[in-house]
């Protein structure tokens, strides 16, 4: 099926987000390293919780 047997709604559609792929689809609010270390933060917290209430020697 080609894009000139597809009704003028469904084409511009197709092409909108055919443009919006080709920016690598991240949002920019996203940073990888604020992520990475905040689920590091909340695992090192979780490790210190877990040996805390370890108390069964």
């Amino acid at each position: 099926m080609s894009m000139s047997s597809l009704p003028p709604r469904v084409s511009d559609a197709v092409l909108t987000l055919a443009e919006s792929g080709e920016h690598g689809g991240n949002h920019d609010s996203l940073n990888a390293y604020a992520i990475g270390g905040g689920t590091f933060a909340a695992l090192l917290l979780l490790l210190w919780i877990t040996t805390r209430l370890n108390r069964d020697r």
